[in-house]
């Protein structure tokens, strides 16, 4: 067989080790066909984008229409329909007033801008000193600089670079009353340090899919309200109907200073993400001095054919019952995975929307639980102590009950060997 690791650098792998990888040649619904014809049920779409499925024909329509006329255009001082009607859909369906969208090409860059709005929001207005993010345990917001110092520093997989990060604040999320006081302390005390406090709403994803209630992200909301910091969700995973509602922080009814987006802003298609900033965050930028200005600008941000691909992905949306989906496949992932409770190392099964976890006592062994996995035919990846399933909302239903008994079945194997 042809080395496919010759030349390339994979992801989260120790390439000295590494097995080949699969080689995929072609996408269809909630299917990935391999090179050496064999199919594969996608249990993770994508790394949680293709919400849609692959290649869902309305996307495809819009990308074709789109590379005809123009690929690709600089955003510096030139605007376009796609990303002017995009932005002005984002703003509509986000919570609260969320109005001023500012595009970037990757989840990890939107949460970056987020931070350097927060941080420039408050020189801008006079205040040097607030230069520091509180995060919580268990949270992930990307592989990029400043987004590994929001990670957890002890329990993520940056831990490796924490005495090269910078320095920011982690805090345990308020789910007791007891917590929540040593929270609104840690505002209280270093108010005068941060500029804003970060949470993925509802669910910490790469962090080990921990789920937490609508309360806990409503007292974050009210704790950051009365100490005077700003409130940024980093919705890159959970948004676009993940939990069961368009975007998690619907379900506190709340509304964060800034809201982070991606993954599935373009229903899988390409890379596109985005930043989006209340009306006294935009505002605070506002001045006839230059140097108020976000000097931010990725070079392929707002790019026009994945701002074509978004648009068709929230037509589809607005046309075609994703939520209800979204809701049945909750209904699914409860039923098919409750077995798995029972057995030998099993921690805990939860179902929170379109989000399947069984964790693990340990998972010393993800690789060869991946290989067990398309041997029976289905993508599944766990990693740290998860075994988890974040399908397509318009999988089949027999898909999906293929996906939950191989991961019950995969793990009364282990159990047993």
């Amino acid at each position: 067989m042809t080395d496919l690791l010759q030349n390339v650098w994979l992801p989260y792998t120790q390439m000295q080790t590494a097995s080949q990888p699969y080689e995929a040649v072609s996408t269809q619904g909630s299917l990935i066909r391999l090179r050496d014809g064999r199919e594969l049920i996608d249990g993770i779409a994508s790394w949680w984008t293709a919400c849609h499925g692959y290649n869902h024909p309305h996307i495809k329509a819009a990308l074709h229409r789109q590379i005809d006329a123009m690929p690709h255009v600089m955003f510096g001082g030139l605007v376009h329909e796609p990303a002017l009607k995009l932005a002005e859909r984002l703003a509509a369906k986000t919570p609260g007033d969320l109005s001023h969208v500012f595009f970037v090409d990757s989840g990890s860059v939107a949460v970056e801008v987020a931070m350097k709005m927060a941080v420039q929001y408050h020189l801008n207005r006079g205040d040097e000193g607030r230069s520091r993010m509180v995060s919580f345990r268990h949270g992930y917001h990307g592989d990029t600089m400043a987004c590994m110092s929001v990670c957890d520093p002890d329990e993520s997989m940056h831990a490796l670079f924490k005495h090269y990060l910078p320095k920011q604040f982690l805090a345990e999320l308020p789910v007791s009353n007891e917590l929540d006081e040593v929270f609104n302390v840690l505002l209280e005390r270093e108010k005068a340090q941060i500029a804003a406090v970060l949470i993925e709403p509802l669910v910490q994803g790469a962090g080990g899919m921990k789920f937490h209630s609508a309360e806990v992200l409503r007292r974050v909301a009210r704790a950051c309200e009365r100490h005077g910091v700003l409130l940024i969700a980093d919705e890159v995973f959970v948004g676009f109907g993940r939990t069961g509602s368009f975007f998690a922080c619907e379900q506190a009814g709340i509304t964060p200073d800034i809201l982070c987006l991606g993954k599935g802003l373009t229903g899988g298609a390409l890379s596109l993400a985005a930043t989006i900033a209340r009306p006294h965050v935009y505002e605070a930028f506002l001045s006839k001095d230059p140097a108020k200005a976000l000097m931010h600008g990725p070079t392929f941000m707002a790019n026009p054919l994945a701002c074509a691909a978004a648009n068709a992905s929230l037509d589809l949306f607005e046309t075609e019952p994703r939520l209800d989906q979204v809701a049945q496949i909750e209904r699914l992932l409860r039923a098919g995975l409750e077995p798995c409770r029972n057995l030998p190392g099993v921690v805990d099964v939860r179902v929170k929307g379109a989000i399947g976890v069984v964790q693990l006592e340990s998972l010393a062994d993800a690789a060869a639980l991946r290989a067990k996995f398309v041997e029976k035919g289905v993508w599944v990846r766990p990693f740290g102590d998860i075994v988890y399933l974040t399908p397509a909302f318009t999988i089949e239903q027999d898909q999906l009950a293929a996906l939950t008994s191989a991961i019950c079945s995969v793990l009364a194997e282990r159990s047993r060997s």
